[in-house]
């Protein structure tokens, strides 16, 4: 400016040349100078952003430390060159480093608890089912370390081989049951020892119910009495029949798979674990995944992976993300105002689940759990658990069970029971009123299928769950037998000094017509959501996965968890979602399939008769 100001007071046009041309030098020396500072400015930014992302980098990012996502953690960080973060929306697991402390999750008999409370639980609820009178079902999922292996009921159930030999057919290739067993069996420690069925060497430790209590007995002989077969390993060559439980119950205590696949591995260098972390995007360069975003204490961040990022959410967790993220229908993700990264029609589509119905009846004995839920005793219960981990707060009471077909012509077991020497009313958030025992009753492999949708692009809010409950004449003809045939166990003469009169559905209830009424009224959900990112072949426009469990038309993205099942499997979920991570962990680190051929699997004499 004092160039300028100089130039017009002594106006001398060669003065004024030169100190133009000075200023003009000057102006271009500045802005060369200026110029070279930006650029280095930019590649200094550059490089410190691409030194915080290096330092913000791990090979793989694993979203959910449920049952999958510990089983990933744990067998993922086995190389010493994997560095692992594992993110998860809720706390530990333990107090202060104690289980004791946490005895809500730790105590088998206390799983109510944790069923009934948002605080480990992402406490979801569906759309008004219209064909179940419009009620609004309830469905808890675990929102802590271990998942819903940390709330559940603890039993172990693998499914029928038939069940993974359609994954095979239904596009999953590779997923049949002899490239599963292994993976079963790799994950178990059984208490009875290994065989041809069971695992004897791994971190999931598994028991065998083995209940003296007269009900559970009386149960078992009336079953026998109904003229169907007793099987001694549901799990093994037979399934079809009725026996004693397995359980991921070790001396005592829950045995989840934070229990048994994180805590072995916390101490790893090359692992680690964030929680009350709430993942709310995936990022994208493209199609290619790079890392997530996530919220943790209210700050908003990102972490990178320069492998994989593997979603091991869970069956509502996984398709919302990917929703929020871009992946899914463009259409529904359009009207949200998401920019699509991919179209996957089929993310949240394909929901299925187990409803089920309790058939109680009342003991005229006092010798159900009724007496065990009255403060005093409670209090017994717990102290004895807490100083030795025995006595009634060391099991979930759920001990023997069985699986039966409904009618000739079916090919394997499509009914399950689960027995209990209790009463249980709404999920257990109503206290028993008497003396009574019960069966779970309700078909495995329904014909109603459900979906999900976001309601928002708000990573908080619940989506929308529409599991579309009871929507074909078959699933409402399969409820009925359950109905009748638990009937027909419990008038067997084995229980005739236990019998009292039936509770629910009530004597009250005979017709066909008043049956439909009652599951109508009183169904409920087993908490087994699963199959709303089906695994199948690239060529299915309903496919998420490809079967190496690879997101379709994504790179370094993959989900791991229930939703990747092409079809729900006949039982509990709990044991092949960790089969599942067991065989993706081999995947992913490009091993090739464990094989098992010729193994027997039991099939009926004939399929003419039910039983």
């Amino acid at each position: 400016m004092s160039y300028l100001v100089k130039g017009v007071k002594w106006w001398n046009p060669v003065n004024k040349m030169c100190k133009v041309t000075g200023s003009l030098f000057k102006a271009h020396t500045l802005k060369t100078i200026l110029g070279i500072n930006e650029q280095q400015f930019k590649i200094s930014r550059a490089s410190s952003q691409l030194s915080s992302e290096k330092a913000n980098s791990y090979n793989y990012v694993i979203v959910g430390a449920g049952s999958a996502g510990c089983v990933l953690a744990n067998r993922l960080t086995e190389d010493p060159l994997s560095n692992v973060l594992l993110l998860e929306a809720g706390p530990k697991d333990t107090l202060l480093g104690s289980k004791r402390l946490m005895w809500k999750i730790h105590m088998p008999a206390a799983l109510t608890y944790n069923l009934c409370d948002e605080k480990y639980n992402w406490y979801y609820h569906t759309t008004p089912q219209k064909h179940m009178d419009n009620r609004i079902m309830y469905w808890p999922r675990g929102r802590v370390w271990g998942g819903s292996s940390s709330l559940n009921a603890m039993v172990y159930i693998r499914g029928h081989a038939e069940d993974y030999n359609r994954w095979s057919r239904e596009g999953a290739v590779g997923w049949d049951y002899e490239r599963c067993l292994p993976y079963f069996k790799k994950a178990q420690t059984h208490e009875l020892g290994p065989d041809q069925y069971r695992g004897g060497n791994g971190p999931l430790h598994v028991s065998r119910g083995k209940t003296n209590h007269p009900l559970h007995q009386a149960f078992l002989e009336a079953t026998q009495q109904a003229g169907y077969p007793f099987t001694d390993d549901m799990n093994g060559y037979q399934q079809e029949g009725f026996g004693w439980m397995d359980m991921t119950v070790h001396q005592g205590q829950r045995w989840s798979t934070a229990s048994a696949y994180l805590r072995p591995a916390i101490s790893r260098p090359n692992l680690s674990v964030a929680e009350k972390t709430l993942v709310t995007k995936i990022l994208f360069q493209g199609t290619k995944c790079i890392g997530v975003e996530y919220v943790k204490n209210g700050q908003r961040k990102k972490v990178f992976a320069n492998k994989e990022v593997i979603l091991s959410g869970g069956a509502i967790n996984s398709p919302q993300l990917l929703m929020l993220s871009g992946i899914g229908n463009a259409d529904d993700l359009k009207k949200l105002g998401i920019p699509v990264v991919c179209h996957l029609p089929g993310v949240g589509q394909n929901l299925q689940d187990h409803l089920e119905v309790y058939v109680q009846q009342k003991c005229t004995k006092p010798i159900t759990l009724y007496s065990a839920q009255k403060p005093l005793n409670m209090v017994k219960i717990g102290l004895e658990w807490l100083w030795k981990f025995t006595g009634e707060g060391a099991t979930a009471h759920l001990e023997s069970g069985g699986f039966i077909r409904s009618e000739p012509g079916v090919p394997h077991p499509d009914i399950q029971f689960h027995f209990l020497p209790s009463q249980v009313i709404d999920h257990g958030r109503v206290a028993s009123t008497l003396e009574a025992y019960q069966v779970h009753v309700g078909p495995m492999r329904s014909t109603s299928v459900g979906w999900l949708k976001l309601k928002s692009t708000d990573p908080n809010d619940h989506p929308i769950i529409e599991p579309n409950y009871l929507s074909t004449e078959r699933d409402i003809w399969e409820f009925r037998q359950c109905v009748k045939l638990t009937r027909e166990i419990f008038a067997q003469k084995a229980l005739e000094k236990f019998r009292g009169p039936e509770i629910q559905p009530g004597n009250h209830v005979q017709s066909d017509k008043e049956i439909d009424a009652f599951i109508r009224q009183k169904a409920d959900s087993a908490y087994h959501p699963s199959c709303t990112c089906k695994m199948g072949q690239p060529s299915d426009s309903t496919a998420v996965v490809d079967p190496q469990t690879k997101v379709i038309g994504i790179e370094n993205l993959r989900v791991v968890d229930a939703s990747i099942m092409p079809s729900v499997v006949s039982g509990n979920l709990n044991a092949p979602t960790i089969m599942i991570a067991e065989k993706a962990a081999d995947i992913i680190k490009g091993l090739s399939s464990l094989q098992e051929k010729n193994v027997p699997v039991y099939k009926p004499k004939t399929l003419e008769s039910q039983r």
